[in-house]
């Protein structure tokens, strides 16, 4: 992330009302809706729809920031696809993209987890924090999300592919089992 660490409450406040006004990029609170975690009703992390190109009909997930509450649980897939199911279908767009810091290993894997494709890497790209930062370019087309992408993470997040909390068939199940 080109900000943070933050040294107190009071600076990263700052940071998050300026991002409110924002439209470039926009930015989505995570709100925590589970009745069973103690962060019920309250922000868990947040994303932003980012480098909107209307003209080409190309907007980029990014700015993700998910707090250990969130992480590494089912809400944070469907934060991804729910901002993902609006670009597409809401926002009319034809390509949604992922870019990460290529030494990011988590969330590479995020991106393949969340269907995104692997699309090269932007060697030197930026230099983010006096540091020359090489970028991995991954991407969703409609017609992928359409086809595919959409269905199998609604069966994932679908109530009936868990069982005490735990997932009975993982997305790369669900994605090699998957027929359009």
């Amino acid at each position: 992330m080109p900000d943070g660490p933050y040294p107190d409450y009071e600076e990263f406040a700052g940071t998050i009302s300026l991002r409110s006004r924002s439209t470039d990029p926009f930015f989505f609170a995570v709100i925590d809706t589970n009745n069973t975690t103690a962060h019920r009703g309250k922000a868990v992390g947040y994303l932003s729809l980012m480098r909107i190109t209307p003209d080409h009909l190309t907007i980029e997930i990014g700015n993700v920031l998910f707090s250990a509450a969130l992480q590494r649980t089912t809400g944070a897939t469907e934060a991804v696809y729910l901002l993902a199911e609006h670009a597409f279908h809401d926002l009319g767009y034809r390509r949604v993209e992922w870019k990460c810091n290529a030494l990011n290993e988590r969330s590479r894997r995020a991106a393949a987890r969340l269907g995104f494709v692997y699309e090269g890497t932007f060697r030197q790209h930026m230099i983010v924090k006096g540091r020359s930062r090489d970028t991995a370019w991954f991407a969703i087309l409609r017609d992928d999300w359409e086809r595919r992408e959409k269905g199998v993470l609604e069966k994932w997040l679908d109530e009936g592919n868990f069982e005490q909390g735990r997932q009975k068939e993982t997305l790369d199940e669900l994605r090699v089992d998957w027929v359009s």
